[in-house]
């Protein structure tokens, strides 16, 4: 080879020292160079496969046959081995191989161009495809580091030359294969597929399906930081090229013959492999795979597939399989059974009769502790998914998960186990508590069991999340057996103390807050010893502040505010239901200004609960007005003047209530009108949420009661736009209850006798009292009697009597 002046090979000398293809080593119908020459009768000589292919095509197409280079018919189609061309063919092809072979050393052992190095390697691929002999040639001469190191080469086309030369190498070869994935290759390789140009990347993901062939080197290959991901990543992408994302699909299947990969494969999304050694490995594999399983952080979508793929199975290990199998089963099925779906797959698996069974189970067949723990999670998931447990067998006996013996079999478990285990069996209780349909079944057995009282003891328990689930029980079945929960405080009031301080707790607002808040709230409104005990505990100081906090943003809790502000509401409103002939409550509602507070909340529009509970507060708080009104002396009546249609002289000022005929104010006598709150709840009449409505109505109407200035008070809503809005609350008739308030203020209304006279042309208004009349409940039929007799739809023979007794 001829060394150029500037040190580098000429590639154009070492050219001259590959022989040249002789015409006779060419066959004539391929041009390229046999490999099994046989020669005719006519003395052509052609590649053997060429040449019956030719006779092929000949006899199909009904030609005669005849030799294709002397075109003289032929009378046999023998063909004669040509050993002697043969052998020079092949003693060419060695001599001319290491020709090749020895310029592509010295190229890669020089400080080579570019050109000549990418025409070394291309030396390499090409003999390497022709024997597995020739790519042991490559590997003695000490070739495959030489390409292994260009893999690092700054050209992007010498790198993907490397790469493509050394997937030739290691084809069928698992010694070159050895070599190849010595040092840090492979970790240079998996680089290529996450860095590497399109090209290099297709190359890289060849090379390495062609040494994952080679089952020693599918854990080294896997065992190289971010490698299984990689090949993850490719197999699933919707961009990358084709043929880069089949061949990593293909050596991913070929590294799932190493238990690690298949592990890592799971780790990043790829659970199939891992499914299918749990469903079909050996049971010393099935059993590390279920444990693995455990050990993993799933999807929502991954939970859902294991559960659909192999649900029935670790089911099943829990029904028959020894201690360690069940073991590695409960730990994977409390992984999958957390995603509410999942849940649902295992339900249909069977999964709910094993876990009672290792729940309830006692003496030398029972788990241990620690698993019984892991069952009790997993139930807790399993009832969170919000199945129809009424529905669900548990055994032959047709018992199920709310059936009474089994709800008593889980309180008395929850008594008599540590809190890990109490933990998850009062979330069982709340899961199943949480639905209408089963709320009054755990109820009733709660009841039968006697178990009230120790349910409550919870709220007290220095765990957490044991005092959380047992709080949420307790908010949960409140609304059914609210007088049993009041009677177990009033017999010990450090419980309800104990709630008092998780409402006021000031790290923002938590999940444990707002059920805390609801259970507090719906405890009978009307007892007063609760209430009292409140007052002194401080209670409502607190939650005032709790409120204000939150009406200023001070507070944040996202999801748990608006529960735990509609709580807080609830429990501030039960001061306004025992205010009556009670000075001390009536001194905490004007200390703590109930009357502003509540008249604030009532515009929190999109919070409905809140604006009922403070539409109905407002009215407990006004019917106490005309008893808090400082009534003053007698004075001299004025001139009288129209009511209707609102329009009137205004009276002189004496600051006295038009309605209470006292001196009011908000904070000491609680009047809607110095409060200014009137215009507020007649805004509400309009409200899309008809409890809203009744709320605000039922508020309103305080000012229509006996004992206060009903023409006044008729007055007052005139001026507030309220009479209209009353009377298409009637004509409406959207519930029951509704109907009743509105016939009862219409009827009040109705005695100002200009406003009858203007109404008793209004046929909507006949016909709503009219239907309230007729299909109304006593009550409502006799007010409905007394408002049509008010706008003389029918006659009034009390008065017509009464003339008759005067002749």
């Amino acid at each position: 080879m001829a060394e150029g002046q500037d040190g580098h090979y000429d590639s154009s000398a070492d050219s001259l020292r590959v022989e040249p293809i002789y015409e006779s080593f060419l066959c004539p119908l391929t041009k390229q160079i046999m490999r099994d020459p046989v020669t005719l009768e006519s003395g052509a000589t052609f590649e053997c496969q060429a040449i019956l292919k030719w006779f092929k095509e000949s006899d199909s197409s009904g030609r005669r046959l005849i030799c294709p280079v002397t075109r003289k018919e032929l009378s046999s189609t023998e063909l004669n081995p040509s050993i002697a061309l043969k052998n020079t063919i092949d003693e060419w092809m060695h001599r001319n191989e290491a020709a090749k072979l020895d310029v592509a050393r010295k190229l890669l052992t020089s400080e080579s161009s570019e050109s000549d190095t990418v025409q070394a390697l291309e030396y390499v691929a090409e003999i390497c495809q022709r024997s597995r002999s020739s790519r042991h040639v490559v590997r003695k001469l000490g070739l495959i580091s030489l390409v292994s190191e260009l893999l690092k080469n700054s050209s992007t086309k010498v790198r993907q030359k490397a790469l493509e030369s050394l997937r030739f190498v290691a084809k069928d070869d698992n010694d070159n294969k050895d070599e190849i994935a010595a040092g840090d290759n492979i970790r240079t390789i998996v680089k290529f597929l996450s860095h590497g140009h399109v090209q290099e990347k297709e190359q890289a993901a060849s090379l390495l399906y062609e040494l994952s062939e080679y089952k020693p080197l599918s854990e080294k290959i896997g065992s190289v930081p971010g490698a299984i991901l990689i090949l993850v990543g490719l197999s699933s992408s919707k961009v990358e090229n084709l043929l880069t994302i089949d061949w990593a699909e293909k050596t991913l299947v070929n590294l799932e013959s190493c238990e690690k990969n298949v592990r890592q494969m799971a780790e990043n999304g790829r659970l199939q492999p891992l499914l299918r050694l749990l469903l079909q490995g050996s049971p010393d594999t099935q059993l590390s795979m279920a444990a693995y399983l455990g050990e993993l952080v799933l999807s929502n979508d991954m939970k859902a597939l294991v559960a659909q793929t192999a649900g029935c199975a670790l089911v099943n290990i829990m029904k028959i399989g020894n201690l360690e199998a069940r073991e590695a089963a409960l730990k994977s099925l409390n992984q999958i059974s957390s995603y509410d779906i999942s849940a649902k797959i295992l339900i249909e698996a069977g999964i709910l009769p094993p876990l009672i069974t290792d729940l309830f189970t006692v003496g030398s067949n029972q788990l241990p502790m620690r698993l019984k723990e892991v069952s009790a999670t997993i139930l807790a998931n399993v009832v969170a998914s919000g199945a129809n447990f009424q529905s669900i067998p548990l055994d032959h006996s047709r018992q199920t998960l709310v059936s009474e013996e089994i709800i008593h079999n889980l309180l008395h478990l929850i008594s008599n186990t540590g809190p890990a285990i109490e933990c998850k069996l009062l979330q069982v209780l709340v899961g199943l508590t949480s639905s209408s349909a089963t709320v009054q079944g755990i109820v009733d057995a709660i009841k039968s069991s006697g178990a009230t009282v120790s349910l409550i003891q919870f709220v007290e328990a220095p765990q957490r999340e044991v005092r959380m689930a047992s709080i949420k029980l307790l908010n949960n079945i409140s609304p059914c057996m609210g007088l049993e929960l009041a009677d177990a405080f009033r017999g010990n009031f450090s419980q309800l103390s104990s709630l008092i301080r998780v409402i006021g707790d000031n790290n923002g607002i938590s999940e444990e807050q707002a059920p805390a808040a609801g259970l507090v709230a719906d405890l009978p409104l009307q007892d007063s010893v609760l209430t009292r005990h409140l007052v002194q505990d401080g209670a409502f100081t607190t939650i005032i502040s709790k409120v204000m906090m939150i009406r200023q943003g001070e507070s944040r809790g996202g999801r748990f505010v608006n529960p735990f502000l509609e709580g807080l509401v609830r429990i501030i409103s039960r001061i306004t239901f025992i205010l009556e002939d009670d000075p001390d409550i009536i001194a905490v509602a004007r200390q703590y200004n109930l009357t502003a507070l509540f008249t604030d909340l009532l515009q929190m529009n999109g919070l409905d609960t809140v604006q009922i509970v403070s539409a109905t507060a407002l009215g407990n708080l006004s019917r106490q007005s005309k008893h808090l009104t400082k009534v003053l002396p007698p004075s001299t009546p004025g001139l009288c003047f129209s009511i209707f249609p609102c329009i009137s002289q205004k009276s002189v000022s004496t600051g006295e209530c038009r309605v209470h005929h006292g001196i009011c104010s908000s904070r000491e006598s609680f009047c809607l009108l110095e409060g200014k709150v009137v215009e507020k709840l007649v805004a509400c009449l309009d409200h899309n949420n008809e409890k809203v409505v009744e709320a605000s109505l039922t508020a309103l109407s305080t000012l229509l009661e006996d004992g206060v200035d009903i023409d006044q008070g008729v007055m007052v809503l005139c001026d507030a736009e309220g009479v209209k809005l009353i009377l298409d609350v009637l004509c409406e008739n959207r519930t029951e209850a509704l109907r009743q308030q509105a016939v009862w203020a219409v009827e009040r209304i109705l005695r100002t006798h200009e406003i009858a006279y203007e109404i008793s042309g209004n046929q909507n208004v006949g016909t709503a009292l009219v239907e309230a009349f007729r299909h109304g409940d006593f009550k409502t039929r006799q007010i409905a009697e007394r408002a049509l007799k008010h706008v003389d739809k029918l006659p009034n023979f009390s008065g017509i009597f009464s003339k008759m007794g005067a002749q």
